[in-house]
C-alpha cells in the first residue's frame, strides 16, 4: 500500500521506488538481554525473527540502498554482547541485500561509532534524497539547513506506534505506520521494528517526537496480516 506517492508500505518498512531505497526503523537489537538483567527473563528471539521479516521485505523488493532510521542496538551507554554479535550480523545481511547501508543515529546508538567503524559505514544525524529527509525523530532537526529546506515529506522511527482495537471484550495491540503534518511537510513515522514488543498506544499513552504535536490529525495505517488505512486518529479515538 502506498503511504505517499512513490513511498509503499511493505511489512514493517517502507520502500521509495523510485529510488529504490528500503527503510526500517528502531531494530533495538539487543532488548533481550537488557530485559535478562532486569530479571525478565524472555528468549532471545529477536534477531533472528528480524531476519525472518527482512527476508519476506527482500522477496518483494531488491533496495539499492537500505536506511537504517536509529536505534539499531538498544543499551544506551554500553554494547552487550549479544548486541554486538546481532547488531555485526545484521549489518553483513543487509550490506549484502543492497551494498549500501546508511545508518542513522538514534538515540539508543551512543556507541554505534565501533561497530559502523567495522563495517565501513558512517553513522548520520540525518541524511537526505530527492525532498526526502530521513532522521530518527527524537530530535528536530535544523530548520536553516539545506536538507530540510528542500525537503517536502520527513520520515522519523522513535515513536514506535501501535494502536489498541477492540473487539467485544479482548483487545489487542497492532503496529501502525503514523501520516501527518509537521508544519507545511509530510511527515510519516514509523513502527519499529522490533517483535519484544509491540510499541506505544498513539490514543493512550504519552508521545515521544517533538515533531508530533497535534496527532489527533494523523492518518494511521495499521500493519495485519495486511496494511489497513484506518483513517485518522481522532475518528479512531471517538471509537474506542
Amino acid at each position: 500500500m502506498d503511504i505517499l506517492p512513490n513511498i509503499k508500505i511493505i511489512g514493517l518498512a517502507l520502500y521509495l521506488e523510485k529510488q529504490k531505497i528500503l527503510v526500517i526503523a528502531d531494530t533495538h537489537i539487543g532488548y533481550e538481554e537488557a530485559l535478562n538483567k532486569q530479571g525478565i527473563l524472555i528468549p532471545r528471539l529477536q534477531y533472528n525473527e528480524v531476519i525472518k521479516q527482512l527476508e519476506l521485505v527482500f522477496k518483494e523488493v531488491k533496495p539499492k540502498v537500505i536506511v537504517l532510521l536509529g536505534d539499531i542496538k538498544h543499551e544506551f551507554g554500553t554494547i552487550s554482547s549479544q548486541e554486538w554479535n546481532d547488531t555485526m550480523k545484521l549489518l553483513d545481511f543487509l550490506i549484502l541485500k543492497s551494498g549500501k547501508v546508511v545508518l542513522i543515529k538514534g538515540n539508543h546508538d551512543t556507541i554505534l561509532g565501533p561497530l559502523a567503524r567495522r563495517k565501513g559505514l558512517e553513522v548520520k544525524e540525518r541524511f537526505a534524497v530527492d525532498g526526502v529527509l530521513f532522521c530518527h525523530g527524537h530530535k528536530l532537526v535544523d530548520e536553516k539547513s539545506e536538507a530540510y529546506k528542500k525537503s517536502k515529506t520527513i520520515i522519523i522511527g522513535h515513536e514506535h506506534p501501535a494502536i489498541s482495537l477492540r473487539d467485544d471484550v479482548r483487545t489487542e495491540k497492532f503496529k501502525c505506520f503514523l501520516l501527518g503534518k509537521y508544519k507545511r511537510k509530510n511527515l510519516v513515522v514509523m513502527p519499529s521494528f522490533s517483535f519484544v514488543t509491540e510499541g506505544t498506544d498513539v490514543l493512550q499513552e504519552k508521545l515521544l517526537s517533538p515533531f508530533i504535536s497535534n496527532i489527533h490529525d494523523f492518518e494511521a495505517f495499521v500493519v495485519g496480516d495486511k496494511i489497513y488505512k484506518f483513517g485518522k486518529i481522532k475518528e479512531l479515538g471517538e471509537k474506542h
